[in-house]
């Protein structure tokens, strides 16, 4: 596991709390969080509920990213955006292949296999364990005001300027030599 902080150069923002019924801060990703490409890996995303956001929060966006990939880049399984500032909580499964879980306003931008969904946890055989950083950010707008089909790097670059907070959970995954 690399020491690669994926926020140590982005603008300081104020903290609050994610937490999740589907897998504990620094705990591994259970099975279903895995890809389907690995053998019981479902693809399926976590429950977050989070609170204690920035004054000023319009909306938020959830990103799920591994540094820890042996990519030169990283890894990025998962982005949501305009998620309204009502809403607190994402159900487990929400980052299904039609978002059906997610609110009304909400969208999946592409991730790296360029799916608009949710993808699994799959380091690959003997790399070692990863990080899978999932964070809420809270903005300042109530559209980020990025395409659909936006890569989730776009969206962190034009998140950047707007950000008022993050909450940030932890998972891990490894996939034994």
């Amino acid at each position: 596991m690399s020491a690669n902080d994926p926020f140590a150069r982005l603008p300081e923002a104020a903290s609050f709390t994610v937490t999740s019924t589907t897998v504990t801060d620094g705990a591994a990703w259970g099975r279903e969080q895995f890809s389907s490409g690995v053998p019981g890996g479902k693809d399926i995303s976590p429950q977050l509920s989070w609170s204690g956001a920035p004054e000023g929060t319009k909306s938020y966006a959830v990103t799920v990213y591994d540094p820890d990939a042996p990519t030169g880049s990283g890894f990025w399984h998962w982005a949501v955006a305009d998620i309204p500032a009502a809403v607190t909580e994402l159900p487990e499964g929400a980052g299904d292949d039609t978002g059906s879980g997610l609110p009304e306003g909400a969208f999946q931008l592409p991730n790296d296999v360029r799916a608009a969904r949710f993808i699994g946890a799959a380091p690959p055989a003997g790399h070692g364990p990863h990080r899978y950083f999932v964070v809420v950010h809270a903005l300042d707008i109530e559209s980020i005001g990025v395409p659909a089909d936006a890569t989730p790097a776009l969206l962190g670059f034009t998140m950047a300027g707007h950000t008022l907070g993050r909450a940030v959970l932890t998972a891990t995954a490894e996939t034994p030599a």
